[in-house]
């Protein structure tokens, strides 16, 4: 059964959280929702590699934290609730230099103020890039 809070939900366009947004500088793009997991991918290029060539850390954590932040927009009602990061945390387990990364985020935890979700990211040869866990806030919009 789908965890998703609208259950016809359907895969969003190529752009996870609209213009003007880190999704979109870094080159985010949807690749699969299913009923209990999302997964989006991002470029290894200029804007998201450090100086050394191998993807940023900081990118991988973006990221990650997208992958997270989607999928608890996606549980809660958007008309009563927000959702904002917590906590993220990031394993580094191997580098990529060219290609995509692709985050994979199941849940872990979806209670009724937080939401803790596992996120794994490979690179195109489905290597192990990060690991990470990203706990997400839920609150009450203003005015609901």
């Amino acid at each position: 059964m789908a965890i998703w809070f609208n259950k016809s939900l359907a895969q969003p366009g190529t752009n996870p959280l609209g213009p003007e947004t880190m999704g979109q500088f870094l080159g985010m793009e949807w690749v699969e929702l299913g009923e209990d997991f999302l997964s989006i991918r991002m470029p290894v290029n200029e804007r998201t590699k450090q100086p050394y060539g191998l993807l940023h850390g900081g990118a991988s954590c973006a990221l990650a934290e997208t992958a997270g932040s989607l999928a608890s927009s996606y549980v809660i009602d958007q008309d009563k609730f927000i959702c904002v990061g917590l906590e993220i945390n990031a394993n580094h387990v191997r580098s990529a230099t060219q290609g995509y990364v692709t985050a994979t985020c199941t849940p872990l935890h979806i209670g009724r103020t937080t939401h803790v979700w596992d996120i794994k990211i490979h690179d195109e040869r489905k290597k192990l890039v990060c690991i990470s866990r990203l706990t997400v806030a839920i609150l009450k919009k203003p005015g609901s």
